[in-house]
């Protein structure tokens, strides 16, 4: 499918900065009409041949630049149940790259050119939102130990207590990435979202964006999920039991019920940038402008940063060693 304009028959599509649909060519907004094509081997505009990946839901024609939503893809069992609809559009994205990396004396003098930028696309990325019970149960001896002294000598007193914990918590939309072109480590460090944000499916909000169906079953992944919700549970464990000096657990038994998962689309920017013979990857949250990668290292603004500290401690030396002669 595509969404043309009513006004002009131009692309439309979603415009975060407006929260709208927008025809970038006569600057109509909601103006949008579906033209619906089950092929996903030619450009619903254009009719131009177009080539897309095993996994690709949402594309751009090379030929006319349309951005075109396949059918088939997002209905049926590849039908997301939720999408978070982008809150950070291009320009956004490119200014928070500029705030992360501006104060890097190192960073390449090309990195954020227009050239390089004409690459950077948005991305609805594949997650699989997974909520659980979880019941906790702890049992363990704790210790506080007391110090004072008196007169010459000093006094240890250490007093042991028996500790019982019951916690429940509910975990809702523990998210775990399904796609394989993406790194786990760099999806995981995108978080966190805003899940209340999240809309039901409407394919408008993926014109103007590049897109995928999940990768992999959620089974396949609930194993990440189910680790992230240990680790959780974990740490309010330990935030309940403060205030004693060591814990030595006797028995701890935590038992996870999934209530549901949901399929769902998540916003990202992706920024390839090119150095040496080197790829490095950028990716920035489309919700919320949070900032993922490195950056490589210029040699030559090394060496002149080098030089120009040689400089400066050669200048000071010489200006010191006149002064002395003139004393």
């Amino acid at each position: 499918m595509i969404f043309k304009c009513k006004n002009c028959g131009g692309n439309a599509v979603y415009e975060p900065g407006r929260k709208k649909m927008y025809c970038p060519h006569c600057e109509s907004l909601d103006s949008e009409d579906i033209v619906r094509d089950k092929s996903i081997t030619q450009c619903a505009n254009c009719g131009a041949p177009i080539t897309i990946g095993e996994y690709t839901s949402a594309s751009k024609c090379a030929h006319c630049g349309s951005y075109i939503v396949f059918d088939e893809r997002v209905e049926g069992v590849y039908e997301p149940h939720l999408i978070l609809p982008f809150k950070v559009n291009k320009e956004m994205a490119v200014e928070a790259l500029n705030t992360e990396f501006r104060k890097r004396t190192f960073t390449p003098s090309g990195f954020l050119s227009e050239k390089s930028l004409e690459g950077m696309n948005g991305m609805y990325v594949p997650f699989w939102l997974y909520d659980y019970q979880a019941n906790y149960d702890f049992a363990g001896t704790g210790t506080k130990v007391r110090t004072w002294r008196s007169g010459d000598t000093e006094y240890t007193e250490t007093s042991y207590y028996d500790i019982e914990r019951h916690m429940h918590a509910g975990f809702d939309k523990v998210p775990v990435d399904a796609s394989l072109g993406m790194g786990d480590g760099e999806m995981d460090l995108m978080e966190p979202y805003t899940y209340a944000d999240l809309e039901g499916f409407d394919p408008k909000y993926m014109s103007g964006f590049f897109g995928e169906v999940y990768n992999q079953e959620a089974p396949e992944l609930e194993g990440r999920a189910k680790e992230k919700v240990k680790e959780a549970s974990e740490t309010l464990l330990r935030q309940s039991l403060g205030g004693y000096t060591s814990i030595t657990p006797r028995n701890k038994n935590l038992n996870l019920e999934r209530d549901g998962i949901n399929f769902a689309l998540l916003p990202v920017w992706m920024y390839l940038y090119q150095y040496r013979g080197k790829t490095y990857r950028f990716h920035v949250n489309g919700q919320t402008g949070k900032v993922v990668g490195k950056t490589p290292v210029s040699k030559e603004k090394v060496l002149a940063y080098g030089l120009s500290a040689m400089v400066f401690v050669s200048t000071i030396t010489s200006l010191i060693l006149t002064i002395l002669e003139v004393l």
